[in-house]
This record gives C-alpha cells, sequence and structure tokens, in this order.
C-alpha cells in the first residue's frame, strides 16, 4: 500500500511538544557557542575591570617602609592582622670595619692608626719594631720595603702619607752636610750574625724579600765568618752588595761546625756549601777507610777540590 505525502509528514516530520523545546533549546546553544565569544572579543573593558585595576594599584601604593627601621610594612588584601603582613629587610654591613684614608706621617702613626689604615698586624708588626731599632721613613718609597706589606696597601696609602720631618730630632749626628747638596743620612751599622730582617730592610736598596733572603741564607751555612759571604745571597746584585758593604761589621764569627765523623748524608748536603755528590762522597770514604783523624783528611776525598776545602773548612769540625 503507498504512502500518501500527508501521511509521511503526519508520520516523520511532525514533533511533540516536548520534543520542539529540546529541538529550539539545542538550536539555542549552538547560537551562543558561535557568537558568543566574538562579542565578548570585541567588547570594550567595561568599567568594572578598571575599576578593579585602579584598586590593585592603590593597594600597591600602601605599601610602607619606615626609614628609621628594616621593616617593611606591605598592604596584602585577605590576609588578616589588618590586612598587613611585615618584611623584613636583611642588616647592613657594618661599614666601621672598612679601612679609612686619612694623611698621616708613618714615624709617628700609632698601632691604632695603621689599623684603621687596613693594614694587617704583621705589617704593623714591622713597622712598629722597625722603629723601636732605629729606623725612619725620609720619603714615602721608604715604606714599600717593609716586609710583609702588600704592594696594594702601598699605593692605597702612598698618596696620603706626610712626613713631616726628614732629619729625626734625636739622630742630628747621623746627617751629614754637603757643601752643595742636601743633607745625607749616614746608615746604621749592622751585624752580620746578629741583624734581623727589620735591620737589613734599614739599608739602601734592600728590601723585605732580599733581607730575608740574606737571613735564610745565613741560617742554612750556620753563620757568616765572612762579611764577603753576604754577597752570595741569590738574587742580591752585586751593586747592591758593594752599596751596603761598608755598614756591615762582623764582630761574632762564631758559626755552626758539622761533625764530619757522625753527619749523613743529608746532614752535609743541606749545608749552602756541600752538594750532595761531596756529602755522598765524604760518607763513603769515612766508610771505607775509617773516620778522619784531622780535618785536612778531607782534603784525600776525591770531591773536595781545594777551593772546596777552604769555602768549607771553618764550618767543620772533628769530635
Amino acid at each position: 500500500m503507498q504512502m500518501n505525502s500527508k501521511q509521511f509528514v503526519k508520520d516523520y516530520l511532525s514533533f511533540t511538544r516536548k520534543e520542539k523545546i529540546g529541538l529550539l533549546t539545542f538550536l539555542f546553544i549552538i547560537i551562543i557557542v558561535i557568537i558568543l565569544p566574538k562579542v565578548v572579543h570585541n567588547r570594550p573593558i567595561s568599567q568594572s575591570i578598571k575599576a578593579d585595576t585602579a584598586w590593585i594599584a592603590a593597594a600597591k601604593k600602601l605599601e610602607i617602609k619606615d626609614p628609621q627601621s628594616n621593616v617593611q610594612k606591605n598592604f596584602k588584601p585577605g590576609s588578616g592582622d589588618n590586612d598587613y603582613t611585615y618584611q623584613y629587610d636583611r642588616p647592613a654591613k657594618n661599614t666601621s670595619s672598612f679601612p679609612l684614608l686619612f694623611y698621616f706621617d708613618p714615624n709617628t702613626l700609632d698601632e691604632a692608626g695603621w689599623q684603621k689604615l687596613g693594614l694587617k698586624n704583621k705589617a704593623i708588626h714591622t713597622i712598629q719594631n722597625y722603629l723601636t731599632k732605629g729606623g725612619h721613613f725620609y720619603k714615602r718609597e721608604d715604606l714599600k720595603r717593609i716586609y710583609g706589606l702588600p704592594p696594594g696597601d702601598y699605593f692605597r696609602l702612598a698618596p696620603y702619607i706626610k712626613i713631616e720631618s726628614s732629619i729625626p730630632d734625636d739622630k742630628p749626628a747621623e746627617y751629614v752636610k754637603k757643601e752643595n747638596g742636601p743633607k745625607s743620612f749616614s746608615y746604621n751599622s749592622i751585624d752580620v750574625n746578629a741583624g734581623d730582617t727589620t735591620a737589613f730592610i734599614s739599608l739602601p736598596g734592600i728590601g723585605g724579600k732580599l733581607a730575608e733572603r740574606i737571613v735564610n741564607f745565613r741560617d742554612k751555612l750556620g753563620g757568616f765568618y765572612s762579611i764577603i759571604q753576604v754577597g752570595e745571597t741569590y738574587g742580591l746584585p752585586d751593586s747592591a752588595f758593594q752599596k751596603i758593604k761598608q755598614y756591615l761589621t762582623l764582630e761574632n764569627a762564631s758559626v755552626k761546625k758539622i761533625n764530619i765523623n757522625t753527619a749523613t748524608v743529608d746532614e752535609l748536603k743541606a749545608h749552602p756549601y756541600i752538594r750532595y755528590n761531596i756529602a755522598n762522597s765524604i760518607v763513603s770514604y769515612r766508610n771505607e777507610h775509617g773516620s778522619f783523624s784531622k780535618l785536612e783528611d778531607i782534603k784525600k776525598v776525591m770531591a773536595v777540590s781545594d777551593e772546596v776545602y777552604n769555602k768549607i773548612l771553618p764550618y767543620l769540625a772533628i769530635q
């Protein structure tokens, strides 16, 4: 049986009330989904949003920091405790420990003054010891010769050095006035076996490093038996030695002796004048021929030449 058009429309294209409501609702949702984003995107910023932005900016301005305190008071809406929170800054560094710079006379400045200038205790002690033993600064460059004073400290302090007088009041006799020139200083004499680094620094052309080398060389030798030996110090130019030689004395020529009948190879080679091959030859000869009966017998060792013998003889002993 063939279905007519009216029956077809009635059976398939007619909707119940509920179906019509559902279809309209679905179409409404589709329209909202398609149109609403475009409307919202093109919509100008509302006055309410502007008001919120202005409120936030005003809230930030309420951050308070007391200039007399390291506590910062911040406005935090909704945080409770009157809507304020407290932020503690880190304490500032104590600037009182930084070195101070001021004009000074190195001949009269006390220990506290040197500490204010930022010098280390070792350098301060060397300066005080130098002045106590009769030393004197005659020009600012003299401060560079102080052992233990870093070059950086000297260049930092040099512009502030003001030496009131180049002539100590208590030592007028140590100056000799030239006929056509300024007064020159006559340096104090130094016993080469008794002087310390501070004493050698007081000599012309001798800085901290050279003074330390002279003393170390003397200690390794066991003492100087001649002033000429000072000139053998490593790094000491002959010109500098000739300049200071007139101020050197040898009041006590006694030196430390080495017993050649008991000394080991290590003990012998520790002496600056005795190399390893000489030390080893001396011990080998002694082990083969027995103890030395007199100092001259050491010349029987092949490695000991006349020059070496004469140089080391003052340091040898037989016991």
